[in-house]
């Protein structure tokens, strides 16, 4: 059969749900493609290893950025390059792809290539909305495609032992969660269109969003307004805050779950926002921002306090960290060579068909967590929260910020 599939206008209807994806063997290697080739792209490609696997084809709708991520690879110039990710969809045997696009075009592309056949790396943060999430997961699901989410901490050994210790109990009851007290996103101004760069497809990139006249700081950094993240820059509620949120959930056992109430501590646009658990344990953003190294989460309980970063963690006081961390892996450093656990992690999923580390759900319900802070700062109030449903109790105006209206042609498809 011949590897096509057909779309609607520019991108929101389905594929047809055929599977294209090969039964992948123990000595086979995996066929990747990377949609998407910015900054986060180029780092994975500069600073990771894909053991047991190779990278074919890459895809951006500013196409100048394939060649430059390929110069970041030693075999980037046997490349394939696309301007447009459906033809790489289309014409790739591809196994996987790597997801590194801008937050507010992920899902669409993410859904476009699980429909394909496709098993998917997709960066944090997963979503832009919690409705964004719920139909990915869905669509994982129906498809029975791999998802995890680029949340390495989850496959950081430090990490996952730790988690395990204040899951299990190791410090007792856990009556507080603390991290930093992150920032929301901001709005973007109106400023005088420019002439768009060549090779950028202005409309594609602009995907579910208005289509908003060309300019350059709307290009560079989009990771700060709301339409298009919820606060990705460093500091922000779904940048860093949404690995230091994970490492919550993780370390908690609330991955299927979420908060059931929250509120603001203080006021103001980058208010302290709490989260009260049914356990009755509280997160809180309230922390000072610290190293990057420190992007985590602190646990208190009755006992002592656990703190777990990136790599490594403590333990107060030196009895209990005496107890707890004479088993404790390596620590291993930050930076180059990071994301390996967690890249490896994909590919034995790839094989064993297994979920993997960060599936699609964990990363829909921490990613719904900085939904739920940046929804209660926007609306200054305390807000009631069903996990199980994910709505707001009887808050018909908290509800109507779980989705957004997406520009025709970038519709999300209806997955159930």
């Amino acid at each position: 059969m011949k590897r096509r599939f057909f779309f609607h206008a520019l991108g929101g209807a389905s594929l047809a749900p055929l599977s294209f994806s090969r039964p992948v063997g123990a000595n086979d290697r995996i066929r990747l493609g990377f949609i998407g080739a910015g900054g986060r792209a180029r780092w994975l490609l500069k600073n990771e290893s894909f053991p047991g696997a190779e990278i074919v084809a890459v895809a951006d709708c500013y196409l100048p950025q394939c060649f430059e991520a390929a110069k970041t690879h030693p075999q980037g110039e046997k490349w394939n390059k696309y301007q447009d990710y459906r033809r790489m969809l289309e014409k790739e045997k591809l196994d996987a792809v790597f997801v590194e696009t801008t937050t507010h075009a992920r899902v669409l592309i993410a859904l476009h290539a699980l429909e394909a056949g496709f098993d998917v790396y997709a960066e944090k943060p997963l979503t832009l909305t919690v409705q964004e999430g719920r139909t990915l997961v869905n669509a994982v699901r129906r498809y029975k495609r791999v998802l995890t989410t680029g949340t390495q901490q989850r496959s950081i050994p430090a990490n996952v032992y730790a988690s395990r210790l204040v899951c299990e109990g190791a410090i007792g009851r856990i009556s507080e969660a603390i991290v930093c007290n992150f920032e929301g996103p901001e709005q973007w101004q109106p400023k005088p269109e420019q002439p768009a760069p060549d090779g950028l497809n202005w409309d594609q990139w602009c995907n579910q969003t208005e289509l908003r006249p060309y300019h350059p700081e709307l290009q560079k950094r989009w990771a700060w307004y709301e339409d298009y993240d919820g606060g990705g820059q460093s500091w922000g509620v779904t940048g860093w805050g949404a690995h230091s949120l994970d490492q919550v959930q993780c370390a908690l056992g609330t991955d299927g779950t979420g908060p059931v109430e929250l509120w603001l501590d203080t006021e103001g646009r980058q208010a302290k926002v709490a989260l009260r658990y049914a356990s009755g344990t509280v997160l809180r953003l309230s922390g000072a921002r610290r190293d990057h190294a420190d992007l985590g989460a602190i646990f208190v309980s009755e006992k002592g306090r656990i703190e777990i970063k990136r790599g490594s963690f403590t333990v107060e006081p030196a009895d209990l960290a005496q107890s707890l961390m004479k088993d404790a892996p390596e620590f291993t450093p930050e930076g180059a060579g990071e994301n390996r656990f967690h890249i490896e992690n994909f590919l034995s999923s790839i094989r064993s068909r297994r979920k993997p580390n960060a599936d699609v759900e964990i990363g829909h319900r921490t990613t719904s967590l900085c939904h739920l802070v940046n929804i209660c700062r926007k609306l200054g109030r305390k807000l009631r929260w069903n996990p199980e449903v994910e709505r707001f109790e009887s808050d018909q105006e908290a509800n109507a910020l779980l989705a957004r209206p997406r520009r025709k042609g970038y519709e999300l498809p209806l997955i159930t």
